[in-house]
């Protein structure tokens, strides 16, 4: 097909998601037609530097041919079968086994699923599954943050603290709280310092619990660096002060890794870059690369037995799906996993990132931005009307999805977040020239952006 038919065809026929459908129907799609290293190609042989890794998540970037060769080998072997009814493959054992020997805190068990959506929503059937096999069938209200992501079915989105994911969907659903955002730039109170706010939010946090009442709080969910919600890095001290909270009241605490979850915090989890010791982790998207869809749960050995029991007790634990530890996704995983060690990606990551961040913060000084904040490989600017007083642009303008379509146009492809926030997530296998090149790019287009605002 030509580019113009493949425009006209997608236009024509497919819904996509995170698309202004009206919008699209006039400008139509971006066609990416091949990748390689860093960079994606669309269907007029254009390069782009891929600064999001997709979604936060082709972490060996594209052309990884161990990936693909894993992949065949695995079809032709067994391309397909599942874990129902005391099924296994050697894939999945493998990998359920990886998992929770490379786990940063003690856990038990992994069950696998295809998204970090799905992993999420299981950890919540898991959580309510749970209280009631351990007789406690009204510790059920799950607390996750404003400004969190944790996806985007009908439960995970209820647990995204993001309007977008709910306005026209009916949503939260019952039983899903919200507190609040630790966001120290944007919700800091004069001369608040990090470790002030930190207290503030865990206050927040407890009040919500007392007046809801502790015996019905089952569980608290967070990002350890809180991704699509813009990149928020946690304050001082903000988990050091939430993680007693949550034990004195015998909270279940899910720590959300499906970004933050192999290297990108500089540490293979987030988990482990932030001292946190989570009862349950879910992880996906770099999990594979994101070269085959597929996303884990892992549970410490006390959930484990409440959902044996449970499980027990009703004759099974009804809950899967038909592509649960997928043979061929998880051979995939597998070999991610060991290229992850056999290159010491968490090396290279030592190496690289320093200048990402160097190249980040630099950005603070541009009149259009207010804040650039990350750790590792992963970051964000957050433009303002006003660095003095913070003042967001009027969302009317659409400063920021304007900035990246210019960074798109020349040439590196970044995400625009609700609040004018431009986030960068890059392959983690991306070298330093490239980082430079990556931000060369992004800078002229946010020099273009306030010229042409006269600033």
């Amino acid at each position: 097909m030509t580019s113009n038919s493949l425009r006209d065809a997608d236009i024509a026929y497919t819904l996509h998601p995170y698309t202004n459908a009206v919008a699209h129907e006039q400008s139509g799609p971006m066609v990416a037609m091949r990748g390689k290293g860093v960079r994606v190609y669309d269907d007029a042989g254009k390069d782009y530097i891929e600064g999001m890794a997709g979604l936060w998540c082709t972490s060996l970037g594209w052309g990884e041919d161990r990936l693909v060769d894993a992949a065949t080998k695995q079809m032709k072997e067994l391309a397909y079968y599942h874990s129902f009814n005391h099924k296994a493959t050697e894939p999945g054992i493998r990998l359920a086994e990886t998992l929770v020997q490379m786990a940063p805190v003690p856990m038990s068990k992994a069950f696998f699923c295809n998204s970090g959506s799905e992993a999420n929503d299981t950890a919540i059937k898991m959580i309510w599954y749970y209280h009631n096999a351990i007789g406690k069938p009204e510790k059920k209200k799950i607390i996750a943050r404003l400004r969190g992501y944790h996806g985007v079915t009908v439960a995970a989105a209820s647990l995204t603290g993001l309007p977008l994911n709910q306005k026209g969907f009916d949503l939260p659903i019952e039983r899903i709280l919200h507190t609040s955002c630790p966001h120290h730039y944007r919700y800091g109170e004069a001369g608040e310092t990090e470790e002030d706010f930190a207290t503030r939010m865990a206050a927040d946090l407890e009040a919500l619990i007392e007046r809801e009442g502790p015996d019905t709080i089952a569980a608290f969910f967070a990002e350890p660096v809180m991704g699509a919600g813009g990149v928020i890095v946690p304050p001082k001290t903000y988990f050091e002060k939430i993680q007693p909270i949550l034990k004195k009241h015998d909270i279940l605490f899910v720590a959300d890794e499906v970004i933050c979850g192999f290297g990108r915090t500089g540490k293979m989890f987030g988990t482990e870059t932030f001292g946190l010791q989570p009862d349950i982790m879910t992880m996906a998207k770099a999990l594979s690369s994101a070269y085959l869809p597929i996303s884990a749960v892992l549970i410490n050995e006390t959930v484990y037995q409440g959902i044996r029991s449970g499980s027990d007790a009703l004759g099974a634990f009804g809950h899967g799906y038909t592509y649960s530890a997928h043979p061929v996704a998880a051979a995939v995983a597998n070999e991610t996993l060991a290229i992850y060690d056999e290159r010491d990606i968490l090396g290279h990551i030592g190496q690289v990132s320093p200048r990402m961040q160097e190249r980040l913060r630099a950005l603070a000084d541009h009149p259009l931005v207010g804040e650039a904040r990350g750790i590792g490989l992963i970051g964000a600017v957050e433009l303002v009307a006003d660095k003095a007083t913070k003042e967001n642009f009027d969302p009317a303008r659409k400063v920021g999805p304007s900035v990246a379509a210019k960074a798109q146009d020349n040439g590196v492809i970044l995400r625009a977040m609700a609040g004018d926030i431009i986030a960068f997530s890059p392959p983690l296998v991306i070298s330093t020239a490239e980082i430079d090149e990556m931000f060369d790019r992004f800078e002229a287009a946010l020099n273009a952006q306030a010229e042409g605002m006269g600033i």
